[in-house]
């Protein structure tokens, strides 16, 4: 009975240091956040990188954002993919499309268009627009997938839907090289999709 009291009071230890040290990885996230707004670039990048180095994925994402901008650090895209890479690996959406677009024109990497949709599609499915577009467009130019217009128009819609001019724009001109059938297609996977079914 000891024993198993010992136990229990190790782990709610271990469990109570884990979630204090999430609680700081918030805190120093937050106060990137709101250094970041006020361009104190500097501070931000303190309280991002200390964030980002409990495994906070946001901050890892945000110092991505700044090594890719040159903000407060020189710019340096190797570093902005290592960052993104780390975030993207915690699942998050804008990380996954930001590592798309490195991969997609070669900053920081080798230009892979096969990784780009690889990324882009991981961020399209937790309904992020700008992956969702760039998708499309990735379809639409046969870019690191067979060019296919039905897809391209799917994505296309997906990412217009959620304020995406230019997709909009783009999914309409495709619109005019395709049959009413193959758009009737587009418009059923569109639909399929935004209940979040995406392949």
């Amino acid at each position: 009975m000891l024993r198993n009291s010992f136990i229990f009071v190790l782990g709610a230890t271990a469990w109570f240091y884990s979630v204090v040290a999430a609680a700081d990885a918030t805190t120093d996230f937050i106060a990137g956040l709101v250094a970041y707004d006020k361009k104190d670039y500097a501070s931000a990048l303190k309280w991002y990188r200390k964030a980002a180095e409990q495994g906070h994925a946001g901050a890892q994402s945000n110092l991505g954002i700044m090594y890719a901008h040159g903000q407060g650090v020189p710019q340096d895209h190797a570093e902005a993919v290592k960052w993104y890479r780390e975030a993207a690996a915690h699942g998050e959406a804008n990380a996954q499309f930001r590592l798309g677009v490195m991969y997609d024109d070669g900053h920081g990497v080798p230009q892979d268009y096969v990784e780009a949709v690889k990324w882009y599609r991981k961020a399209a499915k937790q309904e992020h627009a700008g992956a969702e577009g760039n998708l499309g467009v990735m379809y639409a130019l046969g870019q690191g997938v067979p060019q296919d217009r039905v897809m391209a128009h799917a994505w296309l819609s997906l990412a217009a839907a959620q304020g995406i001019a230019t997709a909009g724009r783009l999914r309409d001109l495709i619109a005019g090289e395709m049959q009413p059938a193959q758009i009737a297609e587009a418009q059923a996977l569109a639909k399929k999709w935004s209940s979040r079914n995406t392949p």
